[in-house]
């Protein structure tokens, strides 16, 4: 079967994708950005194909999909901006449906919030809205909904784990007390994919969770005896949604705006309504002791497939890989370094590739957790998001605060955007470069200063940058991991 899957580059996207090549399906993947679609794998599957098309704009020819089977409706921004991804979101699943009804689709299939409650975030409103949208097109609907999902690099999944290892003792909102069924993200691609072109499931909605029922303050106990931790949290009643996104935002690795739709939907009850689903196709879901053991297995193999801090919502500002990926001369200043290689040219790129997260960025790393505490204190991202891989870079994921914009890894180029709060603009290029038979390293920091400001930051940051750029050069060349 022909199976078109939106989101594919997502959290969900990523790990669904597999598993209906695995089934046998061809994938059309809807991209908004080709070079955000990594080439190594199963990205790489002669079953796979890519569709180039953004849903918060015109939509396309439907030539190339016009004969799918059933279509997957994974887009969910929780958007950077809390004032209009209701409206965005409506956009989007209009636009979806328009050009869904010209093909020869038999089934949508939606992941969606589980919407029980009579008063709603506003978060949690909208995922009912787009239920609604996508219903009214004339192909058959299946909704599945979901509340919690537990899985390694699920947004809840990384903030339980941050506060859980960071804090010994808690001072906690009152809506930790909440309760919510909590899901684990393979039970979630069972039924995913379980559900697929099943004619009893069209025009249904089901409510998935997990065997368990639990208050936040339970989850994040649970956590703890599972990483042998002793933790003590206590909730108060006087703790307001700003000062609980605050809260958030400081000692986990969400950024503000999401933190905000987090916290008023972290409010409301998650709990599934019985259905038949678990017993038509089979699924014995897991506890959620189960499902956090199972996401550690993949974090300890360095096998996390995909994050949600990849994905743009983990920005201050939900910027466009594109408006970026060509680097400005004119008017900017340009710190560049060349060093020449003298060892195993494979090894510097895998130095260059291995570089953020747990590697550091080889000199001067308290400057740069210095500068990520900074910008925390600003309203950015600073360097709580890491990397998802160890060693892997595809385009479009994030590095601390940069931006991946290009990670050519045959052409030894690697491009990087500086996502933290800035008077202007910066990119990071490293390029392996071929002279007469001599390589070397050719490494170009970049930043288009913006008004007076701008130009009085890189004067007053220059004195580092002698001794940063410098260093993390020589040492990139030198590194050889023990």
């Amino acid at each position: 079967m022909k199976i078109l899957l939106t989101g594919a580059t997502g959290y969900i996207g990523k790990r669904l994708l597999p598993v209906l090549i695995e089934q046998g399906h061809t994938v059309v993947c809807c991209v908004r950005n080709r070079s955000r679609f990594p080439s190594d794998g199963v990205y790489n599957h002669p079953k796979v194909s890519l569709f180039e098309i953004d849903f918060l704009k015109d939509i396309p020819s439907s030539e190339l999909i016009k004969d799918i089977d059933a279509a997957y409706y994974l887009i969910h921004s929780m958007s950077s901006n809390i004032k209009d991804f209701g409206s965005l979101e409506e956009l989007s699943a209009n636009n979806f449906v328009r050009l869904i009804q010209q093909t020869t689709a038999k089934q949508i299939i939606y992941l969606g919030g589980i919407t029980n409650e009579e008063k709603l975030s506003k978060h949690l409103a909208s995922r009912k809205k787009v239920e609604e949208i996508l219903s009214q097109s004339n192909i058959s609907l299946t909704s599945i909904k979901a509340g919690i999902i537990v899985g390694s690099g699920s947004a809840s999944f990384e903030i339980i784990r941050d506060l859980v290892e960071k804090l010994p003792l808690m001072i906690t909102p009152k809506w930790l007390n909440t309760r919510h069924q909590p899901i684990a993200i393979r039970n979630i691609l069972q039924y995913l994919s379980g559900v697929l072109l099943k004619a009893e499931t069209f025009n249904r909605s089901y409510d998935v969770g997990g065997p368990d029922v639990l208050s936040y303050k339970e989850m994040l106990l649970q956590f703890a005896e599972i990483r042998g931790l002793k933790r003590f949290i206590f909730t108060v009643p006087v703790m307001t949604p700003r000062l609980s996104s605050y809260w958030l935002y400081f000692v986990t690795s969400t950024s503000y705006m999401l933190a905000i739709n987090l916290v008023n939907s972290m409010k409301i009850e998650v709990v599934a309504k019985e259905n038949e689903l678990e017993k038509l196709l089979n699924i014995k879901p897991f506890t959620y002791k189960k499902a956090v053991q199972l996401a550690f297995q993949k974090i300890e193999h360095n096998n996390v497939v995909s994050s949600w801090k990849d994905s743009l919502i983990s920005s201050y500002s939900d910027n466009s890989l594109l408006e970026h990926v060509n680097v400005p001369t004119n008017g900017c200043f340009i710190d560049k370094r060349e060093k020449e290689i003298t060892s195993d040219v494979e090894q510097v790129v895998d130095n260059i590739w291995s570089i953020g997260g747990q590697r550091g960025w080889y000199y001067g790393d308290w400057l740069w957790h210095l500068r990520g505490f900074l910008d925390r204190l600003a309203g950015g991202v600073g360097l709580r998001r890491g990397r998802t891989n160890l060693h892997k870079i595809n385009t479009g994921d994030t590095l601390d605060f940069w931006r991946v914009l290009a990670a050519d890894k045959q052409n030894k180029r690697l491009l990087l955007y500086a996502e933290m709060k800035l008077p202007g603009e910066a990119w990071l290029e490293f390029n392996i470069i071929n002279k007469d038979g001599k390589y070397s390293l050719k490494q170009i920091a970049t930043f288009r200063p913006k008004g007076l400001f701008g130009r009085l930051y890189w004067y007053s940051v220059l004195p580092f940058h002698y001794f940063v750029f410098n260093g993390m050069a020589k040492n990139i060349v030198k590194f050889k991991e023990n």
